[in-house]
């Protein structure tokens, strides 16, 4: 006996296609790759005989065939999604293992009141941790997930922003007050910096800078430089040593108490984005997709995660 509904994988695709309107979003929604979905849905209109998407090299809409099959597939979908509840219990718990690694600045400063969140709503879901400034190699070393600085190059992960975080430059006041306040980045110059040199490239990482419209980005230098923890960056400055460029959410506390003051303050506005990383799977277990869903949830859920 054949299997009636064997295609249903593609009738997924379709529904996070049409809902998330483009492959590429539903393909980060599925955990897979925009040209599998592309795929699946081409299947599925050959099998109905019928054309359900209208794509074009700029948009992506529905054809009215495409919107009366969207509207009875989410109701087919939402029967499902009932009956696995009913089989399950409504009160059945998330269980299993999630290996997470970030590196130091979001896993002290950002990523413990979103744990605290995730193990409050999911007890029986365990979570084991690694701290560190290294790439972990996702698959070979076991990893669900993993937090990721910066601009991601095509690594055939899947790859959802968890925020934008701004930059900005500090120092201590009694390093202030003896070498000065700078006013300009040519006065900049003449100050002790404290560059961070990139582990990936052992080159010291630019400064980041918002002119107006302008954005600039400016090479730092100094006698003193800092490699693998760029926590050792405001650490640094907060003893007097320079000044340095980190991230708001690590420095807003320093500051208030007085440990720490803005410098330039009207060159501050660039932001450098984290994500969260995955191995472009099929299906993620459920514990997986509820912390991937913590993290993703954006800046304003940090911050009423902090205040929580």
């Amino acid at each position: 006996m054949s299997r009636q509904f064997d295609y249903l994988g593609d009738v997924e695709a379709f529904l996070a296609v049409a809902e998330h309107g483009s492959f590429t979003a539903g393909a980060v929604a599925l955990s897979t790759t925009a040209s599998v979905l592309s795929r699946a849905v081409t299947r599925l209109e050959a099998r109905l005989g019928n054309q359900l998407l209208r794509r074009t090299t700029r948009r992506l809409g529905l054809t009215a065939a495409g919107r009366l099959y969207l509207d009875q597939v989410r109701t087919a979908f939402h029967l499902l999604d009932e009956a696995e509840r009913d089989a399950q219990g409504q009160q059945a718990e998330l269980t299993g293992l999630v290996r997470l690694s970030v590196p130091t600045t979001y896993g002290h400063y950002r990523l413990p009141p979103l744990l605290a969140r995730f193990a409050r709503a999911h007890p029986a879901v365990e979570v084991e941790l690694n701290i560190t400034n290294r790439n972990v190699d996702l698959v070979a070393e076991g990893f669900d997930l993993a937090i990721r600085l910066g601009q991601l190059p095509d690594s055939g992960l899947v790859a959802r922003k968890v925020e934008d975080a701004t930059l900005c430059l500090v120092a201590a006041p009694a390093y202030l007050h003896a070498a000065g306040v700078p006013q300009t980045l040519e006065e900049l110059q003449r100050h002790s910096c404290l560059p961070f040199v990139m582990p990936s490239t052992g080159r010291i990482a630019a400064w980041a800078f918002r002119d107006g419209h302008d954005d600039i980005d400016w090479l730092p230098d100094s006698a003193l430089r800092i490699s693998d923890d760029v926590l050792g960056v405001v650490s640094l400055a907060r003893h007097g040593l320079g000044i340095g460029q980190s991230y708001d959410f690590i420095v807003r506390e320093p500051i208030e108490r007085g440990e720490l003051v803005e410098v330039l303050p009207h060159l501050r506005g660039r932001t450098r984005p984290f994500s969260v990383v995955y191995a472009p799977h099929r299906r993620q277990p459920a514990a997986v997709r509820a912390l991937i869903d913590v993290l993703t949830a954006g800046t304003e859920a940090l911050v009423a995660a902090a205040d929580d």
